[in-house]
């Protein structure tokens, strides 16, 4: 069983059609993104010597970070490289979780969200996506990778979500107001972005992993390109000769012989589009591919850092400003800087790729979609929650400037949620309702009796009088509490500060009308919800993980797609 494609290419048309970076654009070219400048302005002066001296301190930075940060060594401060800087909106959904907060030794993690759309909106881009029924279409973001940046700067993990990804998709409002509301049943979370924005695609992950993201960026195909033109080629390996192309004419196009090719281009663009001959010909074995490719990016970055072509250098600045389109929290080349060099800290040996434990999808009409398989999904996004690195080596900096010492005891910090409380008002005041979900998203289990009343008796023994036990139920794996409005925030933290639930169970929908505790899977019995089991200490095998240092690694070719 192979993944469906949403953008199927017709008979000799460039490239699988759903796959690449996403949304940015060359100033001149496009329009710029919401929220950006797109002055696109250019400086024609010929730089000084001790100016490509700085050149070369900062493209190493600014692609550092387009390809995980491990090369970065300075920056350059170009007024016009600012005006060239696209920008979006960072979350356009209701639950943005506030960001990522420090642990008790002041230290933030950091979570990005990589995105690549396969917008067919000008000729550069139509000309490399092939796909011409689709030209001038609403874009698609087919490559999507939460890369988390751990608090103590010494590992960095990345989860790839396959794009035929089924998921509920929130509510998201665009800056000028548009509301798409949340869907009432599972989309494709590739046509995220279409919900106003890659702000939606962002929000998506949110709702289903709990993490906060920090920041998005996102590539099309032209930025794919010349990055690839600009860096001067990546080596990639396939177990044998390969060539990408059906007999009825998809296919990525890639023809490359057995063993390891140095990519760059067009070539490069084909690796990272190709289903159609790599592992079972499925969206999984594509994600696979694009981690050797990244992975091996961040290598030669590392390797080549002292670069010494200032033509080369200069090119290698404009195209990585050119290609991006960042959040408004990225809108300055200082900021991109500072940001790189944090992720420079991490060595290649740290770097853990990961893909989404995923199952196809038993709905009907769903055939070859998938979704998050249920547990191993959930570890990984947990793990990541809780700061925990994939690869199972656990937190060390590599740099001891990177972290400071940590103190005998740790101070205490109040939990979200007891803080929230305190602005509350009142618990006889507090208008609740309690639903029974303790079946589970899954079924498997019959939903406890009585269970909604139960909880409801327990609020009122905590001196909630005003608790309705209701005859609707739910389906939830984890106990949460959902509000309606801002209003209502702190009475619901103050609901599950009386429970026992954590700050992350509070969630802000507009599918409740007040204030409703879902009593999940996890709550079946007693008075206290059970504590979470222990936290994994390494990804699951599902979540077929690649290490940055492995340059050992060659795509299986699927049978059929040999020449």
């Amino acid at each position: 069983m192979r993944h469906s494609d949403v953008r199927e290419e017709g008979a000799g048309a460039q490239a699988d059609g759903d796959i690449s970076g996403g949304g940015a654009s060359a100033p001149g070219t496009v329009p710029p993104q919401r929220g950006g400048s797109g002055s696109g302005r250019r400086d024609g002066a010929r730089p000084t010597r001790q100016g490509r001296r700085r050149v070369l301190r900062w493209v190493s930075s600014v692609l550092s970070l387009l390809i995980l940060g491990t090369a970065a060594a300075g920056y350059l401060y170009y007024r016009h490289l600012n005006g060239s800087i696209q920008t979006d909106a960072l979350n356009l959904g209701e639950n943005k979780l506030g960001g990522s907060k420090p642990n008790a030794f002041g230290q933030t993690p950091l979570n990005i969200l990589l995105i690549g759309s396969d917008a067919r909106d000008d000729a550069e881009n139509q000309a490399l996506g092939g796909a011409t029924d689709s030209f001038d279409g609403p874009p698609l973001a087919d490559v999507q990778m939460l890369l988390h940046l751990s608090a103590d700067r010494s590992n960095m993990s990345v989860i790839s979500m396959p794009r035929d990804t089924m998921l509920t998709m929130p509510k998201c409002t665009e800056p000028g107001g548009k509301v798409h509301p949340a869907s009432k049943g599972l989309v494709q979370t590739n046509e995220s972005i279409q919900r106003g924005g890659p702000g939606c695609t962002v929000a998506a992950w949110t709702e289903l992993t709990k993490i906060p993201i920090d920041h998005f960026m996102m590539i099309d195909f032209k930025g794919v390109v010349r990055m690839a033109d600009a860096i001067g080629g990546v080596p990639v390996c396939v177990e044998q000769n390969v060539h990408s192309r059906t007999r009825d004419g998809k296919g990525s196009g890639l023809k490359l012989p057995k063993g390891t090719s140095v990519i760059q281009g067009e070539t490069a663009l084909q690796w990272l589009r190709t289903r159609y001959g790599f592992e079972d010909g499925t969206d999984i074995g594509r994600t696979h591919a694009q981690h050797q490719y990244m992975n091996s990016m961040a290598r030669e970055f590392r390797k080549n850092a002292k670069l010494s072509n200032p033509v080369k250098l200069n090119s290698l600045a404009q195209a990585a400003i050119e290609a991006m389109v960042v959040d408004t929290g990225l809108n300055k080349i200082d900021k991109l800087f500072d940001l790189s060099m944090e992720l420079k800290k991490v060595p290649p040996g740290r770097i853990t790729m990961t893909t989404m434990p995923w199952v196809y999808s038993t709905r009907p009409g769903l055939d070859g979609r998938v979704e998050p398989k249920a547990g191993e999904a959930e570890d990984l996004f947990r793990m990541v929650r809780e700061d925990i690195a994939l690869d199972g080596q656990g937190s060390g900096s590599p740099d001891a400037s990177a972290s400071p010492a940590a103190p005998s005891a740790p101070p205490q910090q109040p939990s979200a949620a007891a803080t929230a409380a305190a602005t509350a008002a009142p618990p006889a005041k507090i208008a609740v309702t309690v639903r029974n979900s303790t079946g589970g998203k899954d079924g498997t289990e019959a939903k406890v009796k009585g269970r909604a009343s139960e909880v409801a008796a327990l609020l009122t023994g905590k001196g909630f009088t005003k608790v309705v036990a209701d005859t609707q139920t739910g389906a939830e794996d984890t106990s949460v509490i959902r509000y309606a409005t801002d209003t209502q925030a702190a009475d619901a933290a103050a609901v599950a500060t009386a429970l026992g639930l954590p700050a992350a169970s509070v969630q802000k929908s507009d599918q409740v009308a007040g204030i409703v505790v879902f009593v999940g899977k996890d709550w079946r019995s007693g008075g206290t919800p059970a504590g979470p089991a222990p936290a994994p200490t390494k990804a699951p095998d599902s979540a077929h993980a690649l290490n940055g240092d492995n340059d050992q690694a060659c795509m299986p070719i699927q049978p059929g797609f040999t020449w």
